[in-house]
């Protein structure tokens, strides 16, 4: 899980958004000619203020993947509802083969969860949350099955 920061030479500004690339798959196709070979790259992006993004990149080289995907992660960015430093409650998500359950924990836990679920709830600025991945053990499925659990978590409403 390396993360990767663009700098150009004299503007060295702060990043709005923590970019994250959680994995780089080499995939080839059969032509006439030979091999295809181009690279799928999984990029997460958040505020850590409670956005968060996904993105799926494809491209013949890995930095234009990387590129693809964090664009395609800023362009759907989700609103992630945090109380406190937690989630509001525990969801439970079926996305595809992946199962994916999140529960909110007292403040000072930390971060318990597996390696694709961990990287979207950091990246949304969550500090406290139990986690546990069942089913597919698919990185993809996995970061978009707890993408979609954090779109639908909801705040409570008080009556004025």
């Amino acid at each position: 899980m390396a993360e990767y920061r663009r700098f150009s030479a004299g503007n060295q500004e702060e990043k709005e958004f923590e970019e994250k690339v959680v994995q780089v798959n080499r995939v080839s196709k059969k032509t006439k000619g030979g091999n295809r070979i181009s690279f799928s790259v999984l990029t997460v992006v958040g505020d850590k203020k409670g956005k968060v993004g996904v993105g799926l990149g494809k491209a013949p080289d890995v930095v234009s993947g990387i590129k693809k995907g964090l664009r395609q992660a800023k362009k759907g960015m989700i609103e992630v509802p945090i109380k406190g430093t937690t989630i509001p409650h525990e969801i439970r998500i079926k996305r595809g083969a992946a199962k994916i359950l999140l529960k909110p924990a007292p403040p000072g836990t930390g971060v318990k969860a597996g390696g694709a679920v961990r990287v979207v709830v950091e990246a949304a600025g969550i500090k406290d949350i139990v986690s546990k991945i069942m089913g597919s053990n698919n990185k993809i499925n996995n970061v978009y099955a707890t993408l979609e659990a954090l779109k639908q978590l909801k705040t409570k409403r008080v009556k004025e």
